[in-house]
């Protein structure tokens, strides 16, 4: 048997997270959530977010999980300290990339786009206290991008718009590093690439998660058998739009997707 992971998110920003595990596991067998009908987290409140985190962590058990990837920073700051004492497995979750982004930069300035919900958490504070120092950090929330993500709406006047409104002010204060604090902006990276020049860094953890799970699933489950690699697909919202997104985003058709059941919903 492949080992099991289970990974879900507001809605289909965490397929970026997704490709960095299938990286980093190319044997495993990879469930993912879409919350969609929910999305997005980043304006609602803690316990509705908690809530949510663990239906779908409850579900992804009950298709055989053996490891959970919180592949939301809001969720992560709202649920990951409540499902790791409600779930014996690991947990690995998303957090803003502080300190990457304070050793990369060259000035003392760094910028960190992100949900209301992630800036506001009691992690996020955590995390400037515990690594910030003297570096500046400049915050951003960001509504709309994630929604535009979303919709699978990644290059155009109105994805373009809202990024330079949100960058603008960051840009302004002379950030040379950007935080990209929301898994589903990594999607819109060629598009913030573009406007915030090639001077600045753009940093996601997406990468770090990947290689944390890989870390933990190998001290902790058996190897795989070299069984084929699969990936399953779930959401909470339409299907026939997730199906497409999804597609969208992964790269390649996603034609498996399926309605998270009625009692996850």
């Amino acid at each position: 048997m492949s080992r099991t992971i289970g990974v879900f998110d507001s809605g289909v920003g965490g397929l970026s997270v997704l490709h960095h595990i299938r990286l980093a596991l190319p044997n495993s067998r990879l469930i993912y959530v879409a919350d969609s009908a929910h999305v997005p987290y980043g304006d609602k409140p803690h316990p509705y977010i908690e809530a949510r985190s663990i239906a779908l962590t409850r579900f992804l058990v009950t298709q055989g999980a053996e490891a959970i990837v919180v592949a939301c920073n809001t969720a992560t700051a709202a649920a990951a300290h409540t499902l790791r004492v409600k779930f014996d497995l690991p947990i690995v979750a998303m957090e803003p990339a502080v300190k990457p982004a304070v050793a990369a930069t060259k000035c003392g300035v760094v910028g960190v786009l992100a949900t209301e919900g992630t800036l506001e958490s009691a992690r996020f504070a955590a995390l400037l206290e515990k690594y910030a120092g003297n570096i500046k950090i400049v915050t951003q929330s960001c509504p709309g991008l994630v929604q535009l993500v979303e919709n699978g709406d990644l290059h155009s006047i109105e994805a373009r718009r809202l990024i330079e409104r949100y960058t603008t002010p960051l840009l302004s204060r002379g950030i040379d590093t950007l935080i990209l604090g929301c898994t589903h902006y990594p999607f819109l990276a060629p598009l913030i690439r573009e406007i915030v020049g090639e001077q600045v860094m753009l940093i996601d953890t997406g990468n770090a998660v990947a290689k944390e799970l890989k870390r933990r699933v190998e001290a902790a489950l058996p190897a795989n058998d070299g069984s084929e690699p699969e990936e399953w697909f779930y959401s909470s919202g339409k299907i026939e739009e997730a199906s497409r997104i999804m597609s969208v985003l992964w790269g390649s058709e996603v034609i498996n997707v399926q309605q998270l059941p009625r009692e996850f919903q």
